[in-house]
């Protein structure tokens, strides 16, 4: 087979001094920070630098003897994320270990930003909660990704689609933030690499946003892509090198799945369409990952307030108490397939099959 080529041609995004300057000062609209403007200024100046001389990682370790290439230097960051990982992955398999289920709110919405109100999602994530946390030897880890609207600092940046280059290109943990050059910093998927890692089960609660998963739920589900194949070791490719990681997936890649085996639930809900289709994608999309349905009682549905006004949604939901017995139910068979799993007993029939094409 011919040597695959890099294609390049996009437009360059670099940007010069003035209008990295005016971007910059944007952070320090307030007039408050007008007394320290010299310092501000100070600062951009060694920002600048920083950008135009491209400091991605401008803090590094040799790769140590694990790695392909000892001597590679690699974002500290990275190798500590990379660490927690490990170390949440080792609890997970410990038989001595509470089970955890990761309980996901994929709602936006809060009352503690604009829309002055909660969701109902973040309604529904609690009554599951209280179903797990009344289970002998359960811990719950609830992550409201709901605060990357109203909580300082939180972020999850974009996935760029390395995998689309090349499977190994795409690094386990995530090796695209934080880039410090561009100020893509806090990078929250460096916490919820190792939460994932850590869980024996998943539950996910979300609405329907214009037919689609809502985006802060999204941008999680693509920056997991690198669990499902990902590389673990950068060193094999040079760091980010596509011609390399090219060569080595032709070559032949394992694909490893690095969250497999896990239970999960799903539960969706929506207003006037949209709720059964997202339901099946999510699904899809967990079961492509080598994660395992707890049963169809963990796989819901449903509309709340069907037609109904937006402003009326909280008392809608208040009277459907079925869709509350539902979501309480997928709670319930997620814990009862985590015991099952972790006493042996849930048995994948395909778990040890060679897949003739992963991806």
């Amino acid at each position: 087979m011919p040597k695959p080529k890099v294609r390049t041609g996009s437009p360059s995004v670099q940007l010069a001094k003035e209008e990295f300057f005016r971007r910059a000062r944007e952070r320090f609209y307030d007039p408050t920070f007008a007394a320290v403007t010299p310092q501000i200024e100070n600062v951009l100046e060694v920002a600048w630098r920083n950008y135009a001389e491209y400091h991605k990682s401008p803090r590094t370790r040799k790769a140590g003897a694990r790695f392909s290439d000892p001597e590679f230097p690699l974002a500290v960051e990275w190798l500590e994320t990379r660490k927690a990982i490990a170390q949440a992955a080792k609890r997970q398999k410990s038989l001595g270990s509470k089970s955890r289920i990761l309980l996901i709110n994929g709602s936006t919405r809060s009352d503690q930003t604009c829309p002055g109100e909660m969701s109902k999602t973040f309604r529904l994530t609690k009554m599951a909660e209280e179903v797990v946390l009344g289970a002998k030897g359960f811990d719950v880890d609830l992550l409201d990704l709901s605060r990357l609207a109203s909580e300082y600092g939180r972020i999850i940046y974009p996935c760029k689609a390395c995998v689309s280059t090349a499977m190994p290109l795409c690094n386990w943990p995530c090796s695209c933030y934080p880039n410090h050059a561009m100020g893509q910093v806090n990078d929250w998927m460096a916490e919820i690499y190792p939460r994932w890692a850590a869980a024996h089960g998943v539950m996910i609660l979300c609405p329907v946003n214009w037919y689609q998963a809502p985006s802060s739920l999204k941008l999680m589900i693509d920056r997991l892509v690198c669990a499902d194949g990902g590389n673990p070791d950068p060193t094999l490719t040079g760091g980010k090198n596509p011609q390399r990681a090219k060569a080595l997936e032709l070559k032949g890649w394992h694909y490893p799945r690095h969250l497999a085996g896990r239970v999960f639930s799903v539960v969706v809900h929506g207003d006037t369409a949209g709720a059964e289709t997202l339901r099946r994608m999510l699904t899809d999309w967990l079961t492509d990952m080598g994660l395992v349905a707890a049963g169809n009682a963990a796989l819901i549905d449903g509309y709340i307030g069907y037609y109904k006004p937006y402003a009326s949604s909280h008392d809608e939901l208040d009277q459907d108490e079925d869709f509350h017995k539902e979501v309480r139910n997928a709670a319930r068979s997620l814990v009862n397939a985590v015991r099952l799993l972790r006493r042996g007993k849930l048995k994948q029939p395909d778990a040890a099959l060679r897949e003739p094409r992963p991806k």
